[in-house]
């Protein structure tokens, strides 16, 4: 039975509770619902709730490079899973044409008739050599996990956060052996890391390997997908679940008279919980103007999420060709595009409108 997030009226998380019992304290006037940021239901009590006392629920993020799974449990009930679409790739992309355009402008600027000595070159500004540096794409994977994490703290009482940890001597963002050999480090180190410490704001965090986290899935009985593209539970959302379920079950010895050894001992129930894939739009910053110009050098403004009209770019529409994100327009349409980011049609701004304002979210 799926079970709806509570909230006090001081905005404090409280006990999910049952759908049927949500829908009468609607119907009775005891609470108003309402959707966040992921799109979960959730109802806010309008009196004071007559108890406050929580249970433990845990979270587990099994991140990657790509995707990654995460999970809320409570020692009862499964309560929400997510397939995460990281924006790694865009994000190295962007920041290769970034630096392309970059190198271009100071092409162009410099005059290469003056000696060496005279050109204008800029001095650099910082150092770039510095080891704790985070890449940003994988700080943008960090990012997104810490968002979804902190709209979840919002409607439940999160006790704990079950990180898995990954050491590795390569890094893998290159495939190329770390600046220090046998020392640990990597830019993936350097991103969880950060990822930890900005998790340890909202719960305490705990850390486990990859080998717990896949011998506690099958001890749970939790199937894995080989396809991680996959967007369904068994591709990563499955792990999150069994790193969240280490709040309630540990691998301890035990001995009897006759035999002696390890086993999992503590007391956990899965069971159906709402499944959604999350992903950030693919909107593209402002930019002063095209990498390439146009005829007679002239180059356009790109980017950016404002519109000519009163839609920004991000928001759930309904159109004439279907409910959609405003991804962009033209000088009298609006383009309207799928979850998926495909677009719907350019349709008239009239036959568009708003349904909610961007949440920097894609939730499918």
């Amino acid at each position: 039975m799926l079970r709806v997030p509570v909230i006090s009226k001081n905005n404090l998380p409280l006990m999910p509770t049952k759908s049927s019992r949500a829908r009468r304290w609607i119907e009775e006037g005891k609470a108003v619902g309402a959707l966040d940021d992921l799109g979960q239901f959730y109802v806010q009590l309008i009196e004071s709730a007559s108890d406050n006392q929580t249970q433990p629920i845990a979270v587990g993020i099994d991140p990657g490079k790509l995707f990654t799974g995460i999970g809320v449990q409570s020692s009862r009930f499964t309560l929400w899973t997510a397939h995460l679409e990281l924006p790694f790739k865009r994000v190295k992309e962007r920041m290769d044409n970034r630096r392309l355009m970059r190198r271009g402008r100071r092409g162009r600027r410099i005059n290469r008739q003056l000696p060496f000595n005279c050109r204008a070159h800029r001095q650099k500004r910082f150092s770039n050599r510095k080891r704790s540096k985070l890449a940003p794409s994988i700080k943008a994977n960090r990012q997104l996990e810490i968002r979804v994490v902190s709209e979840l703290c919002k409607i439940y009482p999160i006790t704990d956060i079950y990180f898995e940890y990954i050491k590795a001597d390569v890094d893998l963002t290159s495939g190329r052996k770390a600046a220090k050999s046998g020392s640990g480090f990597s830019a993936v180190m350097v991103g969880q890391k950060w990822a930890i410490e900005q998790l340890s704001k909202f719960a305490r965090v705990h850390t486990r390997f990859g080998w717990q986290t896949s011998n506690l899935r099958k001890h749970l009985g939790l199937e894995k997908s080989k396809n991680k593209a996959e967007k369904s539970p068994k591709s990563h959302a499955n792990d999150g679940i069994a790193l969240a379920c280490f709040r309630f079950l540990d691998y301890l010895p035990f001995h009897t008279a006759n035999s002696h050894g390890h086993e999992w001992q503590g007391k956990v129930t899965l069971t159906s919980a709402i499944f959604v894939v999350v992903k950030r739009p693919p909107i593209s910053r402002r930019q002063l103007h095209l990498m390439l110009p146009y005829q007679g050098g002239i180059r356009r403004k790109y980017g950016g999420t404002t519109t000519e009209f009163s839609l920004r770019k991000g928001d759930l529409v309904n159109s004439s060709k279907g409910i959609g994100y405003v991804s962009g327009q033209t000088k009298k349409q609006i383009s309207v595009s799928d979850a998926n980011w495909k677009r719907l049609g350019q349709i008239a701004s009239s036959k568009v409108t708003l349904i909610r304002r961007s949440t920097g979210l894609i939730v499918s």
